[in-house]
């Protein structure tokens, strides 16, 4: 009796729009389409999605599920694979950045020492507004409110002292 219930309950909700057949073809098309194994749960998740969303929007039932399945789990296979593409080449980009970001640990010395002394020889006012900027990660416009001076200024002391400071850095062959 309680079998009955919960069938009933089952029925007057809505009913998986995929039965136990159609879902393992999907599971089949999306693991010979090289989605692994942990992700296949999703990908079937998807295809009840989208056919709940194609009822949903009153477009007709596809003639056979089966086969509309199977042409929508082959498509999120390429989905993915095209996701992870993008991924790896993401990951590479970054890879790269992080290299020319992180010198060797001479470059990096050598580069910090010829920054340390070119701040050094930075009128106060420059190199204050630099290190609050570049250092303390502060916006002009709080570097203004700080300093109790327009932001026009300390804008303009930026770019002196940044114009400067590179200039330094190449004399020095450093950059």
């Amino acid at each position: 009796m309680l079998r009955r219930k919960a069938r009933r309950a089952q029925e007057d909700d809505h009913t998986d729009p995929l039965d136990a057949a159609q879902e393992r073809r999907v599971r089949a098309v999306l693991a010979l389409g090289g989605v692994p194994q942990t992700d296949l749960p999703d990908g079937v998740q998807q295809v009840r999605l989208r056919l709940l969303e194609r009822e949903a929007s009153g477009r007709e039932a596809p003639r056979d599920v089966s086969a509309w399945a199977a042409v929508v789990a082959s498509n999120l296979a390429m989905d993915w694979h095209r996701a992870k593409k993008r991924q790896e080449r993401l990951g590479e980009r970054l890879a790269s950045l992080r290299q020319t970001e992180h010198p060797s640990g001479e470059d990096s010395s050598l580069l910090s020492l010829a920054v340390a002394q070119g701040l050094d020889e930075l009128p106060d006012a420059q190199r204050q507004v630099l290190v609050l900027r570049f250092y303390g990660d502060l916006p002009v416009r709080d570097i203004a409110a700080e300093l109790g001076i327009p932001e026009g200024t300390v804008k303009s002391r930026l770019h002196t002292a940044v114009r400067a400071l590179r200039a330094r850095l190449h004399e020095d062959e450093v950059v």
